[in-house]
């Protein structure tokens, strides 16, 4: 099993590295065998460390429950956000930064405290978080022609390609995450609306579970770490010369814009 965990992931670095997507990974295992995927992100997440990368944070994937019923998953998953990985509201997304782009808009959540408790509740989670702030995910693929399932999502560090962190970070004071109504504009034109409800029934509730995950996989959140909650609607593709923007209700807006 060592050597195809391997495998599997000098396959998905090597996609990377030479921007070239792969062959899934998945006929490495055994269908379905999320702990092996967990296992390649490991190798890889070791991997970047090991040749200077800096982990900033997590993102939450598959949010949503219609999401994870497609993936034949009964939770979320989870992947590396990584220093190099975060750009600012505003910025332009080079040509080739991303393999097969597409876009999620999402709330950010900034900790102050660590959370390091096995089951964090709901108070737990609102003492630790610092502020929120608008956000876009720019999710990447390195599987070939988006052929993925749950095995190679997770393996693929979550489809982590890019994020952005729009300028205005609030306090949760007021702010209703659940509630919370989000739009995405493409090129002027709005193309997506949601709420926060999609996120694992609140943004608050998906930052919870990833605590919790984290505690069991010994990764535990940090003070001072990055969270990308989830998405507020599915995702949609992004091409060259697309700019982008969402507006979140009652905390503002994140813009990005793609290279022609």
């Amino acid at each position: 099993m060592s050597a195809k965990i391997d495998e599997a992931a000098a396959r998905l670095r090597q996609a990377e590295e030479t921007n070239t997507p792969c062959a899934p990974i998945r006929d490495l295992f055994a269908e379905g065998d999320l702990n092996a995927a967990y296992a390649v992100q490991a190798v890889n997440r070791a991997h970047w460390l090991k040749t200077g990368r800096q982990l900033i944070g997590r993102k939450v994937a598959v949010s949503a429950k219609a999401a994870q019923k497609a993936m034949g998953l009964s939770e979320p998953a989870y992947g590396m956000l990584y220093a190099d990985m975060l750009m600012g509201d505003g910025d332009e997304v080079a040509v080739d930064r991303v393999m097969q782009p597409r876009l999620e808009g999402e709330v950010a959540v900034v900790l102050e405290r660590d959370l390091v408790m096995e089951r964090p509740t709901l108070v737990d989670v609102l003492r630790a978080v610092a502020y929120v702030v608008p956000a876009i995910e720019v999710v990447g693929c390195r599987i070939a022609q988006l052929n993925t399932k749950a095995v190679d999502l997770i393996a693929d560090n979550a489809g982590s390609g890019t994020f952005v962190l729009g300028a205005t970070a609030r306090k949760l004071d007021g702010l209703d995450l659940r509630r919370m109504t989000m739009t995405m504009t493409k090129n002027g034109e709005q193309v997506a609306s949601g709420t926060g409800a999609l996120v694992a029934g609140a943004p608050l509730h998906a930052l919870a579970w990833l605590a919790a995950r984290m505690v069991k996989d010994e990764l535990p959140l940090k003070a001072g770490d990055v969270v990308m909650t989830g998405t507020f609607f599915p995702m949609l593709p992004a091409s060259p010369g697309d700019r982008i923007e969402v507006h979140a209700e009652g905390l503002g807006r994140c813009e990005v814009s793609f290279a022609a």
